[in-house]
């Protein structure tokens, strides 16, 4: 396994994030277990999750998992560079309360110390705002992320789907008052999927956060879709799914894995390599749901991928360009 730097900080991360969002959902405490064990003794010390994670009645059951994982001892918690995140409800359906999600203060009190019992561990390595909280003031939400800093519940914060303009508000705003920032953005980020290179990217390269891309094959679009269609009889779902519907994008999708088939490299793992090569970014997700998804992953590491493939990805599935030339001149 490679490290980094995440961002700014001192902190050293592996170049793959073991995403965990399938833990629980669709694979099983056992097979989690197994595959967090396999992640580590891979190299890979950076696991991200949130407070939501295992959805509907089971929100939070994610983070339970881990936390029976952590209880095994050898070291586990030790060696893991932990983050989740806050700002989904966490109340169940139809409970008339409010105050069960966002960014206010009482809510990340209160969240904070769920998740630290969820997880079976005294402090959290990286704490992530899910999204943008248009009600909350920002100075709210440093003074509660300063609190927990100061009583070492949290030692770093981070957000996931903010636009640039808010890493650039947020870490505004946490240099007057004395706040040390956010140190890491998650975007959706990918091959197909490149909005974030416009704005987000630079704000995050600019305020020295690391960019942790979320859905690095676009819901399986990048995976080799279309070739195990053909192959396999295995449909496309969800967001691969809906991309295909259109023309122009089966085309880009098609033309990608004929160049990988020539060159004799798995889209995956391509998809995963390209995202390495990207200014700014840190390591994408993975959220394996078997050990043998977390292999090809892990192989990504490895992959070197020349000049010309790289030009050809481009051509291939271009960029938007910088902002404002992106839209303007």
């Amino acid at each position: 396994m490679k490290y980094t730097q995440l961002g700014r900080t001192g902190l050293k991360v592996s170049r793959l994030v073991l995403g965990t969002m399938n833990f629980g959902p669709q694979t099983d405490e056992a097979n989690s277990h197994t595959i967090m064990d396999a992640a580590l003794g891979a190299g890979i010390n950076y696991f991200d999750t949130a407070n939501v994670y295992g959805w509907g009645d089971n929100k939070g059951r994610t983070e339970e998992i881990i936390g029976t994982w952590f209880a095994q001892g050898g070291g586990r918690r030790d060696q893991t560079v932990l983050a989740t995140k806050v700002y989904g409800n966490m109340a169940g359906d139809g409970d008339p309360w409010p105050n069960h999600d966002r960014l206010s203060a009482l809510n990340i009190r209160r969240a904070v110390d769920a998740s630290l019992k969820r997880l079976q561990t005294d402090y959290i390595d990286i704490y992530q705002f899910h999204h943008i909280d248009r009600r909350t003031p920002v100075e709210e939400i440093w003074q509660a992320i300063d609190v927990l800093i100061a009583q070492g519940k949290i030692l770093y914060a981070g957000s996931s789907n903010f636009p640039g303009w808010k890493i650039a508000q947020t870490n505004e705003t946490a240099h007057r008052l004395g706040s040390y920032g956010l140190v890491s953005e998650q975007c959706l980020y990918n091959l197909a999927e490149r909005r974030a290179e416009m704005e987000v990217i630079p704000a995050a390269q600019e305020y020295g956060l690391g960019v942790i891309p979320w859905s690095p094959l676009h819901g399986g679009l990048l995976g080799g879709v279309l070739k195990k269609a053909a192959t396999e009889g295995r449909r496309a779902s969800g967001r691969s799914a809906d991309a295909l519907a259109n023309s122009k994008v089966r085309e880009q999708v098609q033309a990608y894995e004929d160049l990988l088939d020539k060159h004799g490299l798995e889209p995956g793992e391509a998809a995963l390599a390209w995202l390495l090569t990207r200014p700014g970014v840190t390591g994408p997700i993975v959220g394996p749901r078997t050990a043998d998804q977390l292999a090809s992953a892990i192989r990504a590491v490895e992959l070197d991928l020349s000049e010309d493939l790289l030009t050809s990805l481009d051509e291939i599935f271009p960029g938007p360009g910088p902002s404002p030339e992106a839209f303007a001149w």
